[in-house]
């Protein structure tokens, strides 16, 4: 017999018979009350009577063979003494029976989907009642960190509409369908968001009125990997506006709630401890010091490091978006350093990946807008689609080099550009089969000869193409680039001289706080900032 007292669980197997295996698909919303969750003693309720784990709504984290293990747990804070659980069902949506068994207190092996039921039959004295949990996922989780761009600060119009596949553990503690806005400080327990805890909750009551911004890009990011992989999806909101990376120091995770980093392992072990990636935007507050910035490179890799290791997953995937835009005056050296140490370390520490948002608008000075957001959430999509699930998905087409051109220009190569057919071009490959974005192997380079016999897209636009300036050391422009084109292998972009660059020289792209920037590829995935590229060196 499985017993759970609240002084005690005795530990025991128990198998769970089931007469139909079925994968789970997203279907109708399974029900509670159905002929598999009958016993063969009469239940009745016991309002007393709770279950700590699982929670409504939860996405468990799977693993490696896409199942997960599922506790079972009675809470103890109820006062009701020498409750046993006599037995668990799992169904599936349409009440299918879910292959999987239950061992020391867990439902074993539970498949990739959901919404799953469970029912629970727990005996106190010598009645029997009925406990349920009408919808359990299984899938991957996403900890969203960051500063105000990942904690979103879009407005709250047209946003990503609710996917009922993509949860949210809120900073509240509570899991629920994702909904704009994702992110509540003031909701947290942890004082270093909520702050005053004496009037949090009028605080909090006030803002769930008034609130007219809030839109993020981790709900468009999670209903689109959804989409592509139907794979539940759970997001666990921990990030927090206007934070430095000396913030979010691994070396104050002692301080607990106190603490951005301690509210961050407390937010992930509610979760469940194990997570499939970390999305991450940061780094305007420390483009804003120069002695932050010196260090930006280091403090953000030992970061990712620290984070890794805290939660036992050296590999842990680490997806993150370069900082973008903001209007405002000043020496924009320390902005552009940020940005282009960010571009970098995604080529130096191994699965990481960065996607640039310097081509989209704001909603403010400094905060990328609602529908930028849902391009950026579609971006970091991408490279998970592509990372880990071996699917299409895009590569961010980043700067690779420059070379001397005849008669006054330079060749910019990118790698990682995705190349597909234009729009309308009605064409089609080898056989007839239509030519397909990303095809397997042609994966950031132009189609080989023969696969293709119509236009192609790479980089574009194909003209006029904005961000491009050649520099002197001092950071003044030396105004020489009357045209900027995409070459004809669609994976470079040939800037026209007016003359020769002079000696020590620089090449940027995206110079400045605000620069324009309009370069993306084919799968809208944008060129992020770099620079500055000396010119002597190129050949």
């Amino acid at each position: 017999m499985w017993s759970i007292t609240r002084s005690s669980r005795a530990r025991a197997g128990l198998a769970l018979l089931v007469l139909l295996i079925l994968p789970p698909t997203p279907a109708a919303r399974a029900q509670p009350g159905g002929d598999s969750n009958k016993k063969a003693e009469k239940a009745k309720p016991n309002p007393g009577i709770k279950l700590k784990e699982p929670t409504d709504g939860r996405v468990y984290q799977r693993g490696a063979d896409g199942k997960a293990d599922i506790s079972v747990v009675l809470d103890e804070t109820t006062g009701v003494e020498d409750a046993t659980i006599t037995g668990a069902t799992l169904n599936g949506p349409g009440m299918i029976p879910i292959n999987a068994r239950v061992e020391d207190g867990k439902i074993v092996g539970v498949p990739t989907g959901g919404p799953y039921s469970l029912g629970v039959s727990v005996r106190v004295g010598g009645a029997v009642s009925q406990l349920y949990v009408p919808d359990i996922y299984v899938g991957d989780l996403w900890i969203l960190a960051g500063q105000s761009n990942m904690e979103g600060v879009g407005d709250l119009v047209d946003v990503t509409p609710p996917n009922e596949m993509v949860r949210l553990l809120g900073m509240d503690g509570k899991w629920a369908r994702a909904e704009e806005p994702l992110h509540w400080l003031v909701d947290s327990p942890d004082v270093v968001h909520s702050n005053n805890p004496d009037d949090r909750a009028k605080r909090s009551a006030e803002s769930h009125k008034t609130r007219k911004k809030g839109a993020g890009l981790g709900l468009a990011f999670g209903d689109a990997l959804e989409k592509a992989t139907q794979v539940p999806i759970g997001l666990v909101a921990t990030a927090h506006g206007g934070t430095s990376m000396a913030q979010w120091s691994p070396s104050k995770k002692g301080d607990g709630g106190k603490s951005l980093y301690g509210s961050f392992l407390r937010q992930v072990k509610l979760a469940g401890g194990k997570a499939k990636g970390v999305l991450w935007y940061q780094g305007e507050s420390d483009a804003m010091s120069r002695d932050a910035t010196k260090i930006y490179a280091k403090t953000f890799a030992d970061f990712i490091a620290a984070v890794r290791d805290d939660l036992g997953q050296p590999d842990l995937p680490f997806y993150y978006v370069q900082i973008g835009r903001f209007v405002r005056g000043g020496d924009p050296k320390d902005w552009n350093a940020v940005q282009d140490a960010e571009r970098l370390l995604a080529e130096k520490v191994p699965n990481t990946a960065v996607v640039a948002g310097i081509d989209l608008e704001l909603d403010d000075g400094i905060h990328v807008g609602t529908q930028g957001l849902k391009r950026l959430g579609k971006r970091l999509s991408n490279i998970a689609v592509r990372e880990l699930f071996g699917q299409a998905g895009a590569t961010t087409p980043t700067f690779d080099r420059v070379n001397l051109g005849p008669n006054n220009t330079l060749v910019v190569k990118f790698k990682g550009v995705n190349i597909a057919p234009a729009i309308g071009s009605g064409r089609t490959g080898m056989g007839g089969m239509p030519n397909m974005p990303n095809m397997p192997g042609m994966r950031g380079m132009s189609p080989p000869a023969g696969i293709t016999s119509g236009p192609v897209v790479g980089l574009k636009p194909s003209r006029h193409i904005a961000g491009f300036s050649i520099r002197k050391e001092d950071g003044s422009e030396v105004p020489l680039i009357f045209d900027a084109a995409v070459g004809q292998a669609r994976d470079t972009v040939i800037l026209k001289l007016s003359g020769p660059p002079p000696a020590k020289s620089f090449l940027q792209y995206g110079h400045g706080f605000d620069p324009v920037c309009n370069l993306v590829d084919a799968l809208d995935m944008a060129v992020p900032v770099f620079g500055p590229v000396p010119l002597d060196d190129a050949k």
